[in-house]
């Protein structure tokens, strides 16, 4: 598994916060141009960008493409997730953008008017169905699932035994049960680390626990912010409970491989966090340690519904090379291809049919990945979510500190509104 300090999805909300929305033009998504996919081979050089180790790792995987396609070259330049989002906006306003990038799901609607539609050739049927609505803006399909990643529940398996427990909990009140007797029990100094030492994460990590309430940030018609609603109250006083009850700590530290070794050591043994923990867990805890932990998916109450990131494929409208593009996301679509860079990375494939492969089926910490993928949502794709989430960040670390969730969520509310719902 590759090994990151946080979900893709998580950097892409915060190296968003400061210049969301810029670079955008006037023209609609709706109004983008559809683009093509050529039934033969292409030529010519295809210039693409792509965040961290996914632009690092590409060329060893591009080499299939340019096999298939002699007459081609794919020029990948790397870009660090904390300079992407800018170095895209400011590509966009001067007219110099790649022919195919590596898209942040959170950034869609931020860039929406530079893409062009997706055409009708590639075919997303076998997608997680969790994962198409982060490609679209406004009714248009501006992006291909390319990888995906969703939150799950890390808990050392040797210390809930002990506790009494040798099966995952299913609903709400058995789970912090669990948690609570593994500090009883088992030893443990806090139950959870709910945030799972993400800095700057807090409410996008606890989106699961607002939609498995029956919440939700939107109304359905994308109108409205409904954060002053009972279904999140409940959430919120469910979540605050992990910190009144001792079960988690306020004051976690951020300092990267904190929460690992805090889970090795087993002062804190459950976690939630994404699939590259996994990587990150073996290497903290060294030979053998993966076989004191597994992966649970979200214990239920109204449903079980977690968050769903990754990345889009996203072909710009000013490309000069626009069907060599789309043949490129393409080949990057099939399973058998996201298969062999899950191999390289440890990105889970968006295509479901992947997962059958063998360097997938069989771990039982990756199937419970893909069993929470079935039961997934993703944040608003409009240019105003960047904002709220940031103020929404805000009052859900002054619930964790105490505060009247009833109270924090009307002052949310209220900033909300005042952003807007975006454009």
């Amino acid at each position: 598994m590759v090994l990151r300090k946080a979900s893709t999805a998580a950097m892409c909300v915060t190296a968003a916060l400061v210049v969301a929305g810029c670079g955008r033009s006037d023209t609609g998504a709706s109004s983008t141009p559809t683009g093509s996919v050529p039934s033969g081979k292409v030529t010519g050089t295809i210039t693409m960008w792509a965040q961290g180790g996914e632009g690092e790792k590409l060329p060893e995987l591009l080499k299939g493409f340019e096999a298939e396609n002699p007459g081609v070259k794919v020029n990948v330049t790397a870009i660090p997730w904390a300079d992407a989002h800018a170095k895209y906006q400011t590509a966009i306003a001067g007219g110099t953008t790649p022919d195919i990038a590596q898209m942040g799901t959170t950034w869609m609607a931020d860039f929406a008017s530079a893409f062009q539609q997706v055409p009708k050739e590639i075919d997303t049927s076998d997608v997680f169905p969790g994962a198409k609505p982060a490609t679209m803006v406004k009714d248009a399909t501006l992006g291909v699932p390319w990888y995906v990643d969703t939150r799950a529940i890390f808990y050392r398996t040797d210390l809930a035994k002990k506790a009494g427990y040798t099966s995952p909990p299913k609903t709400w009140a058995d789970f912090q049960a669990m948690m609570k007797a593994m500090q009883s029990k088992a030893g443990a100094k806090w139950g959870i680390s709910p945030t799972g030492g993400n800095a700057g994460d807090f409410f996008q990590g606890a989106l699961p626990f607002v939609w498995s309430a029956g919440g939700s940030v939107m109304n359905s018609a994308g109108t409205k912010w409904t954060f002053d609603t009972p279904q999140m109250l409940a959430a919120m006083k469910y979540y605050q409970s992990f910190y009144t009850k001792g079960i988690a700590d306020p004051s976690p530290s951020t300092e990267t491989g904190s929460a690992e070794a805090a889970f090795v050591k087993g002062s804190t043994p459950a976690l939630i966090n994404g699939p590259w923990e996994i990587g990150a867990i073996n290497q903290a805890g060294g030979k053998g340690f993966d076989k004191k932990y597994a992966v649970m998916p979200f214990p239920k109450n109204q449903s079980a519904t977690s968050f769903i990131g990754g990345a889009n494929l996203v072909v710009f409208r000013n490309s000069k090379q626009s069907a060599a593009a789309w043949k490129l996301a393409q080949y990057l679509s099939k399973p058998s291809v996201q298969a062999s860079w899950y191999e390289i990375t440890g990105d889970l494939p968006a295509a479901q049919s992947a997962w059958s492969d063998s360097s997938l089926a069989g771990d039982p910490k990756l199937a419970a990945f893909k069993e929470q993928l079935g039961d997934v949502k993703a944040p608003p794709n409009n240019t105003a979510w960047t904002q709220v989430s940031a103020a929404a960040d805000e009052q859900l670390e002054r619930i964790i500190k105490g505060a009247d969730p009833a109270a924090a969520l009307r002052e949310l509310q209220k900033s909300a509104d005042s952003i807007g719902t975006g454009d």
